[in-house]
C-alpha cells in the first residue's frame, strides 16, 4: 500500500471528499484542507509528498499558495482549475506547479497525474542511493541528477523547479538532436501528458530566463522552428 501524504486543498465539501475518496481507494493518505491556512496546519505537523490545489479558494488563492509552496519546500503541486481558459494552465506552470488538470476531470487520469508526479519525485530522491549519480558537464556548466542541482561556470547553483529541471536534464541526455515537444513532454511527464503542449513551452520560457541571468546561458537552447527545441552545446558526462 502507498503511504504516501497527500493534501486536497479544496473548499467545495463535495469534490474535497469525491477525491479524498478516490485517493483513499488507490491506497494514498489523503488529507483534506479547505483554505490555504489548513494547508499550512497540515504543512507544519507532518511531511507532504503531494498538494493538490484548487484555484478558486475563499481568502488565499491556489496561485498564491503554489508560490509559497515551491518558494519554501520541494513539495509537487497539481493545480485544479473550473476554467476552461488555458490561460489560468498557463499561470499555474509559471508559478511553479508541475502539472494541472481542468475541472471537471475522469477520476482516473487524476489518479494517473497524481502516480506520475509521485514516481518523478521518488526517482529523483531514489538516484543518490540506488545508483551513482549522474553528471554532465556543458559549457563549463555542470548539472547532477543524483543532488538535482545546477551550476554555472562560476560555480553559482541556480535555481530550478522539478519540472524545468526533468526538462534541461531531458534536453542534456540527447544535446545537438531536435527534439520535438511530444518526446520532451513524455520523457518529462510520461503518460500523464495531455494535449496541451504549451506546458512545454511555458516552462521552457520559465527556465531559459534563469538560465539567461547567466552567461553564456541564453544560447544553450535553440528553438527550430517547425521542429522543436535542440540543446546547443556538446555536453561531456562525468
Amino acid at each position: 500500500m502507498d503511504a504516501s501524504c497527500i493534501a486536497v486543498v479544496e473548499d467545495d465539501n463535495e469534490i474535497r471528499a469525491l477525491v479524498m475518496g478516490l485517493l483513499d481507494r488507490e491506497g494514498f493518505v489523503a488529507v483534506g484542507c479547505r483554505t490555504a491556512s489548513d494547508y499550512d496546519r497540515l504543512a507544519e505537523r507532518q511531511r507532504i509528498d503531494l498538494a493538490i490545489l484548487d484555484v478558486m479558494l475563499p481568502g488565499e488563492d491556489g496561485f498564491s499558495l503554489c508560490r509559497r509552496i515551491r518558494a519554501a519546500a520541494d513539495t509537487p503541486v497539481l493545480m485544479v482549475t473550473a476554467r476552461s481558459d488555458d490561460i489560468d494552465r498557463i499561470v499555474g506552470l509559471e508559478i511553479g506547479a508541475d502539472d494541472y488538470l481542468p475541472k471537471p476531470f475522469n477520476p482516473r487520469e487524476l489518479i494517473a497525474r497524481v502516480r506520475a508526479i509521485l514516481r518523478r519525485t521518488r526517482d529523483a530522491n531514489r538516484i543518490g542511493v540506488s545508483a551513482p549519480p549522474e553528471r554532465w558537464r556543458f559549457a563549463g556548466w555542470m548539472i547532477d541528477s543524483g543532488a538535482r542541482s545546477l551550476h554555472t561556470p562560476e560555480g553559482k547553483s541556480v535555481e530550478l523547479t522539478g519540472g524545468e529541471f526533468d526538462l534541461l536534464l531531458a534536453l542534456v541526455r540527447h544535446p545537438l538532436r531536435v527534439l520535438n515537444r511530444d518526446q520532451l513532454l513524455d520523457w518529462t511527464r510520461g503518460r500523464s501528458a495531455g494535449p496541451f503542449d504549451r506546458a512545454i513551452d511555458v516552462q521552457l520560457g520559465r527556465l531559459r530566463r534563469k538560465l539567461h541571468a547567466h552567461p553564456g546561458g541564453g544560447t544553450l537552447i535553440k528553438t527550430i522552428r517547425g521542429g522543436g527545441y535542440q540543446f546547443t552545446a556538446p555536453v561531456e558526462r562525468g
